[in-house]
């Protein structure tokens, strides 16, 4: 297991949290000095929270820990692409380098619909790696959303037979 993989497993393990308490499943672990600093996971919904993101949770936590907002020579590690928000922070906390499991076609701002990170416009640039664990991170959030979707299909059928009995309650009591 390569050094990338154990911090990524770690980084799954905290997008596990995440999906105990029914976020969708992303985590993240800082890492400096081959020390992991500060962890963090999707808290979205649980705190009502736009800001919730698993990778604004860690840098919030390593800025803490280093006592300073300024963490080049950290890594991160991230279960799923960062948004534009997250990819934002990333830069602005001049992190040094970032390492993905899955990519986001949808909302990814990490080379899927743009590169935030690497973008020679902005002061600063963020070395990235990609497709660490890629397999199970994807699968993780594949598992979770074909959850989701079964629970909703689940919830609509009974709303539909609950109106159905409850038609047939009136219909009964006319």
């Amino acid at each position: 297991m390569t050094t990338d993989e154990k911090y990524m497993k770690e980084a799954i393990r905290q997008a596990k949290k995440a999906e105990a308490l029914l976020e969708v499943p992303i985590g993240c672990v800082i890492v400096q000095n081959d020390k992991i600093i500060a962890r963090g996971y999707n808290r979205r919904n649980t705190d009502k929270n736009t800001l919730a993101h698993a990778e604004l949770n860690a840098i919030r936590k390593a800025s803490k820990k280093t006592g300073d907002w300024r963490l080049e020579d950290c890594t991160m590690y991230i279960t799923l692409e960062p948004c534009q928000m997250c990819a934002g922070a990333i830069v602005q906390a001049r992190m040094g380098r970032v390492v993905i499991g899955a990519m986001n076609p949808k909302a990814g701002c990490a080379g899927s619909i743009l590169n935030l990170l690497e973008m020679c416009e902005f002061n600063h640039q963020v070395n990235v790696e990609r497709g660490v664990l890629e397999e199970e991170c994807s699968a993780m959030l594949s598992e979770f959303f074909k959850k989701l979707r079964k629970n909703k299909e689940r919830l609509k059928k009974a709303a539909r037979e609950a109106g159905e009995s409850q038609e047939n309650v009136d219909k009964q009591s006319d």
